[in-house]
């Protein structure tokens, strides 16, 4: 991937705990275990055991980083 690509990746350089510390901030653990169901999240939640299974679960890690988007998308349009 060539440097103009990759800036041009909404998700270049953060990290997954930035991701996910971000979602929680704007949804808080309840709605974000109904947005994602996994049980890291509706279960005893915290960013540690969340990012112990992202890691591991690349189907899960694509629709947080997909949520991530979203809630970006979202906060350009209160922004407005």
């Amino acid at each position: 991937m060539t440097d103009t690509a990759a800036s041009k990746d909404p998700l270049h350089g953060l990290t997954l705990e930035a991701i996910v510390t971000a979602l929680v901030e704007y949804f808080g653990w309840p709605e974000l275990g109904q947005r994602i169901a996994i049980k890291c999240f509706q279960v005893d939640p915290s960013v540690a055991s969340s990012l112990k299974f992202l890691r591991k679960t690349p189907w899960a890690r694509a629709k947080v980083e997909s949520l991530y988007l979203f809630m970006r998308r979202e906060q350009a349009r209160a922004a407005r």
